[in-house]
């Protein structure tokens, strides 16, 4: 490529031409659940994800024309979204950031449109765009049925990309759609994710997911992001500061310092969720998006949204009630796990997959030095040269110097500071002052002085 002397002469550093791979093949452990047959948002049966690329142009910054390096992601919940709706639900662990849509999918707790990812200021056209190919397909809009609003989210790409030129066009968002496939997902510079940037190195979209075993329900969680957080030295891999000891390796090279990014993750589960569980499994996805390094900084927006396929529920129907399951919250925490692991293994695919980008006036985001870093993992790894015994429980102590504890004081007897709650604290029956004893202004309250 062309690009190879570029780099070295604004940046002193060769371009990174090794092999990409995906996160796990870094050895280090990403969690206990094990993944899907792809690792992938698609491994929850019926989703699909397409993507639209668009990279041309190089040079200075000429706005309307380029360089362009930007695109768009689709994720499709079912076949038949308008007409089966999935339960949804989300989570805004920082607002510096866009999904339209959100605000209706928070309040109705459905899902009836598919979710796309892109740059920040082609959210309008995205969504004109998705209105015109859903209408296409479902005439009645806006007629026999109500109106809709597509759910777009974006992440600021102008550090590569010519993103006030808005060059994602209607084709765009329908070759994403018309692309979206239930195999393995590109990840990496591809659609929505084609100019993003995390933690200074290139990312873009990653994804994966976890399989429950049986004992725990079978369930599928799978997780999609839009990966465009933080600075080198907020990264963490598997909780190892890959971030800060790859600084002076890259001190010399200009970085963006004007945008703080974001991040919009998806997660999709055949687990039977109802909206406000489907709230709670978000916010441990911003647990994972944590793990990875982000602070949720002032000016990036971290925002989640999550469905379940488990229920469908119609658009139209002339019954009055709607039967649907409902996963008890007893049982929920190993969802809520999977989600974790997900997140973090998803934000780190997004960066193992991606390459080397130049863009708009020659910025350059390097790929991140899978070598290096595993090279590193490996010197990190705890590995004891003898094996520890296993630690034994402690000797029981003889009957003979057991002593007992004292009962409990029930709560008539306790002194106020030993009451728990306020409720108890009522029933106490306060000393009377001793005869002769001088009342303080709270003792002559009591007794009904003033």
């Amino acid at each position: 490529m062309a690009a190879g002397p570029l780099v070295g002469y604004f940046t002193g550093v060769q371009p990174n031409t090794e092999a990409r791979f995906r996160a796990r093949e870094l050895g280090v452990p990403l969690g206990r659940f094990r993944t899907g047959r792809w690792n992938s948002i698609t491994d929850v049966a019926g989703v699909r994800v397409g993507h639209s690329t668009i990279i041309r142009g190089a040079g200075p910054l000429r706005r309307g024309k380029g360089p362009v390096r930007t695109g768009v992601t689709a994720i499709l919940p079912n076949e038949n979204i308008f007409d089966q709706r999935a339960v949804g639900g989300g989570f805004v662990l920082n607002g510096a950031g866009e999904v339209s849509g959100m605000t209706q999918l928070i309040e109705w707790g459905l899902v009836e449109t598919p979710v796309f990812l892109t740059t920040t200021l082609s959210v309008g056209q995205v969504s004109d765009s998705a209105v015109r190919w859903m209408i296409e397909h479902y005439p009645g809009i806006g007629g026999e049925h109500d109106v809709l609003i597509p759910l777009v989210g974006e992440c600021d790409d102008s550090w590569l990309n010519d993103s006030a030129g808005r060059h994602v066009a209607p084709e765009n968002v329908y070759e994403a759609i018309q692309t979206a496939s239930d195999g393995p997902v590109a990840e990496g510079s591809v659609g929505g994710g084609t100019g993003m940037i995390c933690c200074d190195f290139k990312a873009g979209i990653g994804t994966s997911s976890r399989k429950l075993q049986p004992s725990l329900g079978g369930y599928t969680v799978g997780v999609l992001v839009m990966n465009n957080f933080g600075h080198m030295r907020d990264l963490r891999i598997a909780g190892f500061p890959v971030g800060p000891i790859l600084l002076d390796m890259y001190k010399d090279i200009p970085k963006r310092s004007t945008s703080y990014g974001s991040i919009i993750a998806v997660l999709a589960t055949d687990a039977p969720l109802n909206s406000h569980q489907l709230g709670r499994v978000s916010k441990r996805v911003a647990l994972g998006i944590g793990r990875a390094g982000s602070i949720a900084a002032h000016g990036s927006g971290e925002i989640i949204l999550a469905f379940s396929t488990a229920n469908k529920v119609p658009r139209t129907t002339p019954k009055m009630i709607h039967h649907m399951k409902m996963l008890l919250d007893q049982r929920i925490n190993p969802i809520y796990e999977a989600a974790i692991e997900a997140t973090e293994e998803a934000i780190l695919n997004s960066l193992c997959m991606a390459r080397d980008m130049i863009g708009a006036n020659n910025n350059y985001a390097p790929a991140l030095p899978l070598a290096e870093v595993k090279e590193l993992l490996d010197r990190w790894k705890l590995r004891p040269k003898t094996p520890k015994p296993p630690i034994q429980p402690p000797a029981p102590i003889p009957p003979h110097e057991t002593h007992e504890p004292a009962d409990e004081p029930t709560i008539a007897e306790a002194p106020p500071s030993a009451v728990r709650g306020a409720e108890g604290m009522m029933n106490v029956p306060l000393p009377e002052p001793a005869q002769g004893e001088d009342q303080g202004p709270a003792d002559q309250s009591r007794s009904g002085t003033r």
